[in-house]
């Protein structure tokens, strides 16, 4: 086996910071579209603030991070309102926190809180959002040949951060460059830009809620903000025929246990939706 010679500080980190000269290195992986042989990067085993540092000072992971601030900033009436509503459904401090820190998905976050608010079981919560949620499997199969020469460590943080505008904005990072340790950098940027993004409003919109008078009624501010989500959808025939199938079930079978009417809504729109969608692909074929 290949000794690794000693080195000092400077030459531990080496590689634009995320190689760790502590442990053996990583296997090597083929570039996508060069055929050049590179080293995989890795996380860390612990993220001392040394390494954060580091990672931070990376020129792709700043330039991720600088160019998801206008997103950002839309991100942050969504947020407050997530807040709001997580203490308007009677959510303590750390279970809001603790809410927009493992879903991250501002869509998935008002669903549950309006669900909870509801009374509904947990199970039904969380299946709820995992439908919701299924698109992310689209968008990790398009990120799967990039994300392939990294690390299982890479691809699950990475896995975390997937949102709509990381994704956006990383693929064509990825399509640019075809360089994974440069896209990898360049994701992380974007994820936590978002994320801090995410969190900071979600709290204060939460404290914001608490000093805003019982009498206000803000319990509106959750179906507000969905509604809000699902309106600029319903543009076309499919997506207005999904919503007015999901209406109306999801009243006819109110009569249902643990509130599995919206599942059985959602399933029945869904399918109505894809039925809409392939006739009119059918007319216009004619």
């Amino acid at each position: 086996m290949r000794r690794q010679p000693a080195c000092d500080e400077p030459c531990r980190i080496r590689d634009e910071s995320l190689a760790d000269a502590d442990r053996p290195l990583a296997p090597r992986s083929r570039n996508i579209g060069t055929g050049r042989t590179l080293r995989e990067p890795r996380l860390p085993g612990t993220l001392s603030l040394k390494r954060l540092r580091h990672l931070a000072a990376s020129p792709d992971f700043r330039a991720g991070f600088v160019e998801m601030l206008p997103a950002c900033i839309g991100l942050i009436p969504f947020g407050l309102v997530c807040g709001v509503g997580a203490q308007a459904a009677g959510a303590d401090a750390l279970a809001a926190f603790g809410l927009s820190t493992i879903i991250f998905s501002g869509a998935a976050q008002i669903l549950a809180l309006q669900l909870y608010a509801a009374g509904a079981p947990l199970a039904i919560v969380v299946l709820t959002c995992f439908v919701l949620g299924l698109r992310l499997l689209m968008y990790s199969a398009a990120m799967a040949p990039y994300l392939a020469p990294l690390s299982p460590r890479w691809q699950r943080g990475l896995a975390f951060v997937l949102t709509d505008q990381a994704f956006a904005a990383a693929i064509r990072r990825f399509n640019a460059t075809h360089d994974p340790r440069e896209g990898a950098r360049y994701f992380a940027g974007c994820g936590a830009a978002l994320w801090i993004t995410w969190q900071s409003t979600n709290l204060a919109g939460y404290f914001a809620g608490n000093l805003i008078p019982v009498s206000w009624s803000l319990d509106f501010a959750v179906p507000l903000c969905f509604i809000a989500l699902v309106a600029p959808l319903l543009r076309n025939v499919p997506n207005v025929t999904a919503a007015l199938v999901a209406g109306v079930a999801v009243l006819a079978f109110g009569g249902l246990p643990m509130r599995l009417n919206l599942i059985v809504a959602g399933v029945l729109g869904i399918v109505a939706g894809t039925l809409a969608e392939l006739a009119q692909e059918r007319w216009k074929a004619r």
